[in-house]
């Protein structure tokens, strides 16, 4: 377990025991980071994977805050039994439209935060650390700039499905100590300046070609004789629905 993933679980049985209430805001970043003898970055990542997690909310120039507890998001996902390829295929259909939208709709502050979660892929990738954490945050963040809930929902479940998979899980196991993080953090990039530019037709192609390159990768490192590769069931998105 990594060092950012023990203070998100502390500060969120610190929650869960009633110390900080919802709507009640945690202490600046600074004074959690003395409190646990680490680095503001530790603290960052940690209050990133409880944002992920729906129990704090961040709000841009004012804090952190503690969300209701919901008990459709905080319980965990049953595995759904999809295979891996089926998970892209919803999700090339799906976020490439959301990319476009987000495009038109997103605000400054969504921008920010974005930016943020490119520069947390960054610090990953210099250390050569393998975490998902800053990839979903994208995602999620991209999603919730479409100003839509049930888009953000829909991006957000297809998510936690998929982290709570075996076959995703076994995928990554022949993945092993391959790092694409570089890759998608420069996919991550070419998506971004699309919507920054306002440019739906570039975010929505940026965002198809990101999850065709997932694929691709997928491909390399998948058994297509386990009777569970479910690679040619699902291909990729059809051209004439992505124009």
């Amino acid at each position: 377990m990594r060092l950012y993933q023990e203070i998100g679980n502390q500060l969120r049985e610190a929650i869960d025991s009633g110390l900080h209430l919802p709507g009640e805001r945690l202490p600046p970043e600074r004074d959690i980071a003395e409190q646990f003898a680490v680095s503001r970055s530790v603290v960052r990542e940690a209050l990133i994977m409880l944002e992920l997690e729906k129990v704090v909310e961040v709000r841009k120039g004012s804090g952190v805050y503690v969300l209701e507890p919901n008990a459709e998001t905080s319980a965990t996902i049953a595995d759904s039994g999809y295979g891996p390829f089926e998970l892209l295929q919803a999700r090339q259909l799906l976020e490439s439209e959301v990319a476009a939208f987000a495009a038109v709709q997103a605000t400054k502050s969504d921008i920010l935060k974005m930016r943020e979660a490119i520069e947390l892929e960054k610090s990953f990738v210099a250390q050569g650390i393998i975490d998902e954490s800053a990839d979903e945050l994208f995602h999620t963040l991209l999603a919730q700039a479409s100003q839509n809930s049930v888009l953000a929902n829909m991006v957000y479940e297809l998510w936690q499905v998929r982290k709570n998979s075996r076959m995703w899980q076994g995928l990554n196991q022949h993945v092993g100590k391959r790092n694409y993080s570089e890759l998608w953090l420069n996919d991550h990039q070419q998506i971004l300046r699309a919507v920054l530019r306002r440019e739906p037709k570039a975010a929505k192609q940026a965002m198809w070609q990101h999850l065709e390159n997932v694929k691709s990768k997928l491909l390399e490192v998948s058994d297509a004789e386990d009777p569970a590769f479910d690679g040619f069931l699902f291909s990729s998105v059809p051209a004439s629905l992505n124009d």
